[in-house]
């Protein structure tokens, strides 16, 4: 028997973290496509940051509560669904609502946990694997041995794309803060970790050939540096823009190199591509937990009332791996 209120963290209005508090609603309805699930845990995502500080509004329809990705278990199904059942324990990309005990979700939308992953860690997967996965490997080739620079390489993108590039076969370099950083970096598979207060990571990318693919989340003037680091015809991937997204630039070298700059938002995604983005990871990545060559890495598990606390840690920049809340409190 289901209960008729969920706990859920409410956005009391926009602005710091402490905007963050419990509050209570009734558990959502669940559409004929949709599955109920029972959350175990949430990750924290840097969407759900701008979200709060009053950018990155729900798509229509959407619940407006925080909450991009999920793993728990399915407790309803609509009408139309024929591959879960209720019992079945997944993890799942949301359009909102995970910061709750429970969520409606888009039954295509879900996927099966992989081996060796368990329940609670499952939940920091979706968001940062379907962003990676479908803007750097879904349908596009990457020879065996290309340069892959990841900014960031310590944090929740950052450590999923270090993982898929060594996994994939692709040489891995990354920029991160501290030494502690770049050593753990380099446990996920990147060839070299590069202190970006140390060194510049132009000269070094350059000096190895140029990187032939490029993720970025910082933005500012590692526009400009992501350009003359790129080898030719390589392809540059803007997903954030910590250091501000408006720069003057030389669009000169785009020309002569070749290069295609490219980005996205996962969530104004059409739901048909996150399906088809599901099952491409089901079958093409997944398996590369069960082989042991890529794991879920997670840095803190923290509770719904700390939810101001976790928003803060992400904000710091200090965690390796994904942040992830449980349903309830730190008592």
């Amino acid at each position: 028997m289901l209960p008729e209120t969920m706990k859920t963290v409410e956005l009391r209005e926009p602005g710091a973290p402490d905007v963050l508090e419990p509050g209570s609603r009734a558990l959502p309805a669940v559409k004929p496509h949709e599955v109920l699930v029972k959350v175990c845990s949430v990750g924290v995502n840097g969407p759900d940051l701008v979200q709060r500080r009053g950018h990155y509004p729900p798509p229509p329809g959407a619940s407006d509560l925080l909450g991009l990705e999920v793993s728990g278990e399915v407790v309803a199904i609509g009408r139309d669904v024929t591959r879960w059942q209720p019992g079945d324990t997944l993890c799942a990309l949301t359009n909102g609502g995970g910061y709750a005990e429970y969520v409606a979700i888009d039954a295509t939308h879900c996927l099966a946990i992989p081996e060796h992953v368990d329940l609670q860690d499952a939940a920091g997967l979706p968001e940062t694997f379907f962003t990676v996965w479908s803007n750097c490997f879904y349908q596009l080739q990457q020879p065996a041995g290309a340069l892959f620079l990841v900014h960031g390489g310590a944090g929740g993108i950052g450590s999923t794309a270090l993982q898929l590039g060594a996994a994939l076969g692709l040489r891995v370099m990354t920029t991160c803060a501290t030494d502690e950083d770049a050593d753990y970096c380099r446990s996920l598979g990147a060839e070299r970790a590069i202190n970006y207060q140390q060194e510049d990571f132009v000269e070094i990318v350059r000096e190895a050939g140029g990187a032939n693919l490029i993720l970025d989340i910082v933005g500012g003037d590692y526009i400009a540096r992501n350009i003359k680091a790129a080898s030719a015809d390589a392809r540059i991937v803007q997903l954030a823009f910590n250091k501000g997204s408006k720069v003057e630039l030389n669009l000169m070298p785009i020309m002569l190199k070749r290069l295609i700059y490219t980005g996205s938002t996962l969530r104004s995604r059409p739901d048909a591509f996150k399906t088809a983005i599901a099952r491409s990871l089901e079958a093409e990545v997944w398996p590369l937990f069960a082989a042991g060559k890529i794991k879920a890495r997670t840095h803190a598990v923290l509770t719904f009332d700390q939810a101001g606390e976790a928003h803060r840690l992400m904000e710091s920049a200090q965690h390796r791996g994904k942040i992830l809340m449980v349903p309830g409190s730190a008592d």
